[in-house]
């Protein structure tokens, strides 16, 4: 059966590609900031969130931060000695790999560490984002915070949320007037509670609508910075969160290489196998 012609899928977003004018751009406004500043970071941020990452533009309102293409960082500062554009700063590009971003500072290093290291907020997780603790709702009468605190100290769910749980999964009844999960208010017929998420679940729509539901936070906006470079000595300084960076990156390029290697025995196996057939 032919394809109908009305069938057709619009799209109303008018999100346009990275020209090739924007990359020069950064490309040129990353070389700029290389003799103009005394430091270069390398950071990455988790569970990024756009109002929290303003705060910190403020605060750093005299330093430049930037995101793009690792690879185009990279260039722009240099991947080797020969092209480095300041003494040393090649040494950063080993960090420049996924979600990673520039920081060029005039303060004092320290003063940097010190800051982001106290730099912490917690937020609504998202879909796609992996659980850190397993989060499970009393059977019984469903509170409002889903059991994180005492009942003594909360309050019950709103009655209207009901249909809403209900739709989301949650086999919630109402008893009462009380929002309930089991038979009655006491959770008879109900053992364990309903469990909205375990401990290194990916997260979906639905389980970060039922977390937001129960105003339970699991994600953590946060930045790590994992090395900079210092113009006054053309070193670069490794931090604790770039080495467990590196070590992780380097273990899963070792379980990948390990993976090609069983694929490609196999298939040596499966050729032997074919020509004795034969």
């Amino acid at each position: 059966m032919p394809k109908s012609k009305r069938a057709r899928v619009y799209h109303l977003t008018q999100v346009s590609k990275k020209t090739r004018e924007q990359k020069d751009k950064l490309f040129s406004s990353i070389r700029e900031c290389i003799p103009q500043y005394q430091h270069c970071f390398a950071f990455s941020v988790d569970n990024m969130r756009n109002n929290y990452l303003k705060e910190v533009r403020h605060e750093l309102s005299d330093c430049r931060m930037f995101f793009g293409k690792t690879k185009l960082t990279a260039r722009a500062l240099g991947t080797t000695p020969e092209d480095a554009q300041a003494d040393g700063i090649d040494g950063l590009a080993r960090h420049l790999t996924g979600a990673v971003g520039l920081l060029f500072t005039n303060r004092d290093p320290e003063e940097i560490i010190s800051y982001f290291d106290s730099l912490s907020h917690v937020d609504f997780a998202r879909a796609g984002t992996v659980a850190p603790r397993t989060v499970t709702v009393p059977p019984g009468v469903v509170y409002s915070t889903g059991g994180e605190v005492p009942p003594e100290n909360d309050v019950p769910i709103a009655h209207t949320l009901e249909p809403e749980l209900r739709r989301l999964g949650m086999p919630t009844r109402m008893v009462k007037g009380k929002v309930c999960l089991g038979a009655d208010e006491s959770g008879e017929g109900r053992v364990g509670g309903y469990t909205i998420c375990k401990e290194g679940d990916v997260l979906d729509s639905r389980q970060t609508r039922l977390l937001k539901l129960f105003s339970i936070c699991l994600s953590e906006f946060r930045v790590a910075l994992l090395a900079y470079w210092s113009a006054s000595t053309g070193n670069v300084t490794d931090l604790e969160a770039g080495k467990q960076r590196l070590a992780r990156l380097q273990q899963q390029g070792k379980a990948g290489a390990k993976d090609n290697n069983a694929k490609e025995e196999g298939d040596e196996m499966d050729e032997d196998e074919e020509e004795d057939q034969d």
